[in-house]
């Protein structure tokens, strides 16, 4: 048996990330490692899949469930844009700015 790791395997251990919207007034994300910062103009979580910047009006938090990493944002949803994790410190640097 093979001892190598295939690039393009995804681990079984890895947490799923998932982002459904339904008619831009409600968020359900999985697979959230923590909430950066909160506003009703913006959020900032962190996934397993990078940093996800959600802004939009009247943005509220619906629900959390920090055990399974799910987060519920109700609101008008303009804009959902993604920075790798591999951008390291520059995703910090990045949202500072973005949320000023």
């Amino acid at each position: 048996m093979s001892q190598y790791f295939e690039p393009n395997q995804q681990k079984t251990n890895t947490p799923e990330h998932d982002v459904i919207m339904r008619g831009r007034r409600t968020l359900e994300i999985s697979g959230v490692k923590q909430v950066e910062s909160f506003d009703n103009e913006e959020f900032l979580l962190e996934t397993v899949m990078g940093f996800l910047a959600i802004k939009g009006q009247n943005l509220q938090m619906k629900n959390l469930d920090v055990d399974k990493g799910i987060v519920s944002i109700k609101g008008r949803v303009f804009d959902l844009i993604y920075l790798d994790d591999q951008h390291g410190e520059k995703a910090k640097g990045f949202f500072s700015k973005l949320f000023r």
